[in-house]
């Protein structure tokens, strides 16, 4: 009945029910986390400039001689 309330299959209601069950009750997003750690962490803005530069150098295959 569930199911058919939610307009789903028994299978995907199941899905849910369980994902529900398992799924933290506060859910903290990567970026906030990582956004977090820098203030903690008491970053500068250059310490961020130099963590966004890239080496955009392609890299070398590997040889397994």
């Amino acid at each position: 009945m569930r199911a058919a309330h939610h307009g789903r299959s028994t299978e995907a209601e199941i899905r849910e029910i369980l994902e529900a069950a398992v799924r933290p009750s506060h859910r903290v997003k990567l970026g906030s986390l990582l956004a977090s750690i820098g203030r903690e962490a008491e970053l500068s803005s250059g310490d961020i400039e130099a963590l966004q530069q890239r080496d955009t150098t392609p890299a070398e295959p590997m040889t397994f001689e």
